[in-house]
């Protein structure tokens, strides 16, 4: 049963492959780039929008495609820009951070912080999706759940979460920390630095793209079953 106390966020970081227009000569040619899993979270945006209208006391997302400013990525990290924007005036990154990375961090970040001083506790969903081959490697799952295991709360619930998903629906595969470790760089491995265990639990949710570009009656599925059991698992 879910806590009175408990508060539930929803985000989708990479929903869209949009480019502002003034920034539209600096991606001439990069057409291809930005359908491809490298401009946008394939189905993610359609996934957070199945949570948005059945779970979340606060939800927020992004169209701006991840080429022109990497929201999931701290300011050290080497591929905050892409090779689009790697290179172009230091006013003019200046000015796309203002516009479109802070904007985007700063109100969720601020919606948690009036939640905690409040007396409530959190639980963040980052909603993402991952290319079926990378590398020429084939990624042998269908669900990633991604948490810092080191946090007891995030732990807890990654572990009733994929017990739910597979009383639900053993057919799809479930990994804990798969494609990707759940402590990397990330928008949610910095709210944890920001707040404690008992204040903030944050978890990073990787779907399979070969669902949403197939496009089938599994797709459809597959977003009612994990909505339903992200609500089971509470």
């Amino acid at each position: 049963m879910r806590e009175e106390n408990l508060k539930i966020l929803i985000t989708c970081e990479h929903g869209g492959n949009i480019i502002p227009e003034e920034y539209s000569t600096t991606f001439s040619g990069g057409k291809e780039e930005l359908e491809s899993h490298r401009g946008y979270d394939i189905g993610a945006l359609e996934l957070f929008q199945n949570f948005e209208s059945n779970i979340g006391d606060f939800t927020h997302f992004s169209q701006t495609s991840r080429l022109l400013v990497e929201l999931n990525r701290s300011l050290h990290h080497p591929k905050l820009y892409s090779e689009f924007t790697q290179h172009i005036a230091p006013d003019v990154k200046e000015k796309i951070l203002q516009e479109h990375y802070f904007p985007y961090r700063n109100q969720v970040e601020t919606k948690i912080g009036e939640w905690v001083r409040d007396g409530l506790k959190v639980l963040h969903l980052s909603v993402h999706s991952f290319t079926p081959v990378m590398s020429g490697k084939l990624r042998n799952t269908d669900i990633g759940l991604l948490y810092d295991p080191s946090r007891a709360r995030e732990q807890l619930f990654a572990a009733h979460w994929r017990q739910q998903l597979h009383k639900s629906a053993p057919q799809f595969k479930v990994r804990y920390n798969y494609p990707y470790k759940g402590t990397a760089d990330g928008f949610v491995t910095h709210l944890r630095k920001e707040f404690n265990d008992e204040q903030y639990a944050g978890l990073e949710l990787e779907v399979n793209q070969k669902f949403p570009e197939q496009k089938h009656e599994k797709w459809e599925q597959l977003k009612n079953v994990l909505v339903s059991s992200f609500r089971q698992a509470l």
